[in-house]
């Protein structure tokens, strides 16, 4: 009876170690904050590699959302950090079977508990292959977190970062048991330093045609819900 405990303790082990195989995080490339007189903003680029079982489901058709969310504190040393700013982008990724191109739609606001369907999109952006679409969805320019306002010259600020595949968006028969798998797992979390003092913006012009479409493809901009 000795041999049991270590059998299930070898086993338990071997289990552990073939779990991050599948749960892996994305690979940071880029992550830097810009503090100007106007805004905070965040500039990142992560490498995409979905397992298999993410990408089947991709090629039949089934839509994928990830969502990228920002909050910005600033530190009080008299009491817990309070949050003065927010941002989330929520991206989605959909395959076109009948042109074989792929579509990722922006949305810039926090997602409904109705679902992805629910969300405004901004814009769309086709895509060739897999790779590009991938590529477009972890890519993120001169993202706007605060306004210059919003942060105290004063103080120190900190910003607590976010990358996710979100699998509550999907339709609910796609959710079932997928808790349980972490090959769906897709998710980077991170803390970044606010920088201490503001910089000119040396390009605002650049910068804001590049904010507008940051995607590279082929992009059309819907219009507003009236």
């Amino acid at each position: 009876m000795r041999g049991w405990p270590r059998f299930f303790l070898g086993l338990v082990l071997s289990l552990l170690a073939l779990w991050p195989a599948h749960a892996q995080a994305p690979q940071v490339e880029q992550l830097v904050l810009q503090r100007t007189p106007e805004a905070l903003l965040l500039s990142a680029r992560m490498a995409l590699q979905p397992s298999p079982v993410v990408e089947d489901a991709l090629y039949k058709a089934v839509p994928l959302y990830f969502v990228w969310h920002a909050d910005v504190y600033r530190q009080r040393w008299y009491w817990i950090d309070k949050r003065v700013a927010s941002a989330t982008r929520t991206l989605r990724l959909a395959y076109q079977p009948l042109t074989r191109r792929w579509r990722v739609s922006l949305s810039n606001e926090a997602a409904a508990t109705s679902g992805g369907a629910s969300l405004q999109y901004a814009l769309h952006q086709n895509f060739d292959s897999l790779n590009e679409a991938l590529a477009g969805v972890g890519r993120v320019v001169r993202w706007r977190l605060a306004d210059g306002a919003q942060l105290d010259p004063e103080a120190k600020h900190e910003v607590e970062f976010s990358f996710r595949l979100d699998l509550s968006l999907l339709p609910r028969p796609f959710q079932i048991g997928m808790g349980d798998q972490p090959e769906w797992t897709v998710e980077l979390r991170q803390a970044l330093p606010v920088p201490g003092q503001a910089e000119p913006d040396r390009s605002p012009d650049v910068g804001a045609a590049v904010q507008a479409v940051e995607l590279t493809g082929e992009a059309t901009v819907s219009e507003p819900a009236r």
